[in-house]
């Protein structure tokens, strides 16, 4: 049976009794869960899909913001505690790179490393030294998301949705302002990059460093286009994920708490 507290910070697009592998997904600053909402599709069946649901937004709009990124990884790893029975991989774009690596290295330090980590758009949590602060007024943080995703200026434009929308934008913000990064201890998991060849936010060679948080192995792919690549490139970007979802379960074998047809574990 599934815990309420799990359900509060979960939308699952797909997860049946078949999908012993989950992909869990952090959400960019200022999104909620439904920034995943097509991926199932493009995904292995036998695949769940689950993607982080923030405080302050969507379904979730009247909760408290998270005091500070690690917090926030604090109370998500706790949330998904469960999950860990699973095999997992986690898989977050921008800031939830950087909460998604948070996050694994909780699960790990309980003994429960994911399968593997997918980080996508941002520096690496020991290369924020020098990165540009985000945070200010609401106009410059909107000029901000405007200058690498267009399509965000007419919901800023509208007054109705602007109300509904800054809120988590400013917030995430001093997230990730506020998140200093430095030092961590090593990942046991793979650790696989994607970025856009014209991201404004970091360079593939920032991406790169990322072999530098793991014992396992490293790949970058870069993809075309900016900050938000991922979704005109998001085929082959999923092409990429379910070959490293295979290569998880080759590599892994079944996940925890798998058992066979004899009832006795794995």
């Amino acid at each position: 049976m599934r815990s309420p507290v799990e359900e509060r910070w979960l939308r699952r697009y797909r997860d049946d009794d078949e999908c012993e592998t989950k992909l869990v997904c952090f959400p960019p600053a200022g999104a909620g869960a439904s920034a995943f909402r097509t991926w199932a599709r493009g995904l292995p069946p036998d695949v769940g899909v689950l993607a982080v649901r923030y405080p302050g937004r969507e379904d979730r709009f009247g909760d408290p913001f998270p005091s500070g990124l690690e917090a926030l990884a604090d109370e998500i790893a706790d949330a998904l505690s469960e999950l860990t029975r699973y095999r997992l991989v986690l898989f977050g774009h921008s800031m939830g790179a950087s909460v998604a690596h948070e996050v694994s290295l909780r699960f790990q330090d309980r003994g429960c490393p994911p399968a593997a980590l997918c980080v996508s758009g941002r520096r690496p949590t020991h290369a924020l030294a020098g990165r540009q602060m985000i945070s200010g007024t609401d106009e410059e943080i909107i000029a901000h998301v405007v200058s690498f995703d267009a399509s965000r200026a007419a919901v800023f434009a509208d007054t109705d949705l602007r109300e509904i929308v800054l809120p988590a934008v400013r917030a995430d913000y001093h997230l990730v302002d506020d998140y200093s990064g430095g030092p961590r201890p090593l990942l046991e998991c793979p650790v696989y990059g994607y970025t856009g060849d014209d991201d404004s936010e970091v360079t593939p060679e920032q991406m790169s460093r990322w072999a530098e948080l793991t014992r396992g192995e490293f790949r970058l792919l870069v993809l075309p286009g900016g900050h938000f690549y991922l979704r005109f490139e998001e085929p082959a970007l999923l092409a990429d994920l379910s070959e490293v979802l295979a290569k998880t379960i080759s590599v892994d074998g079944p996940p925890h708490g798998a058992i066979d047809a004899m009832g006795k574990p794995f």
